[in-house]
């Protein structure tokens, strides 16, 4: 089941090892998830379905996606559990309670508009959140990933220290993800909130999947979903024995990272992020 990767268009094309399944933004709205991907999926125990934040063509298939596979759990990468629990009792659908339940607007996210439908699509499953608060981020940014889980680092590996080759990697990574402006110093305490970051959700997976038994899906970014350093690698080592699933979602093909899973969609038009720095500077 690994590597699996649906089509190009309306026929199934191997490449690389993969198959690709690439789909305009009204194209996936309006046809719902290709039942190949549906099946596929419903054989995990753990479904990580990755976006890019910003565009609404992927939050659309994560609804479509929640709504087939009907899990018993769902983990979001963009609240905290209080902020889960806050929603026990509440109508998912009711886009403008569920906001200001969570003070969306203040929480740096995209607009609430485009995850409406996947918060929709939750209903009925128990919520879970993955982030880690604001101010428990500001002790980890100074004492390490591993301080936050104490003596239940190990079983995320996060008492390991990543080797050297990966390290540099990531690292460089950082980097370029914000537009060779970050100084030198601060990219190792960016990977290691990083760790933290995918541990915390790998946590969070856990505890969903104790407390119903699963299926578990998880609203993440693609950063978080890719198997090759995100949650599915804190996964293998708190919980072996479950069937993790992982869904990245490109834009014109263009995804970094591994993935059992990728679907295509159409770029959005989105202003060049490196000008932030430039005016910053």
């Amino acid at each position: 089941m690994k590597n699996l990767i649906k089509t190009v268009r309306n026929s199934a094309t191997l490449w690389g090892g993969a198959f690709i399944l690439s789909m305009s933004c009204a194209g996936s709205a309006a046809a719902g998830p290709d039942p190949d991907v549906v099946r596929t999926l419903a054989g995990g125990d753990v479904v990580i379905l990755g976006e890019v934040h910003d565009n609404a063509a992927h939050h659309q298939m994560q609804a479509d996606l929640l709504t087939a596979l009907a899990p018993k759990a769902v983990v979001w990468e963009m609240i905290t559990q209080s902020q889960a629990d806050g929603l026990q009792g509440l109508q998912l659908s009711d886009a403008e309670r569920v906001s200001a339940q969570l003070d969306w607007e203040n929480s740096g996210w995209p607009d609430f508009a485009l995850y409406a439908p996947v918060f929709a699509a939750a209903q009925g499953a128990q919520q879970f959140g993955g982030l880690v608060p604001r101010e428990v981020a500001r002790d980890v940014m100074q004492n390490g990933a591993a301080a936050f889980f104490g003596a239940e680092a190990a079983t995320f590996g996060l008492d390991m220290k990543l080797p050297d080759a990966e390290q540099q990697a990531r690292e460089a990574d950082q980097m370029a993800n914000h537009c060779d402006a970050m100084p030198a110093e601060m990219l190792p305490m960016l990977v290691e909130f990083q760790r933290l970051r995918d541990a915390s959700l790998a946590d969070a997976i856990v505890r969903a999947m104790q407390a119903t038994g699963g299926p578990v899906a998880v609203i993440t970014g693609n950063g978080h979903a890719r198997t090759d350093r995100g949650v599915p690698v804190y996964l293998a080592k708190a919980q072996p024995e479950l069937t993790v699933l992982s869904l990245g979602q490109s834009e014109a093909g263009q995804v970094s990272g591994s993935f059992d899973l990728t679907l295509d969609a159409e770029p959005i038009e989105r202003p060049d992020p490196c000008l932030a720095f430039q005016k910053s500077n």
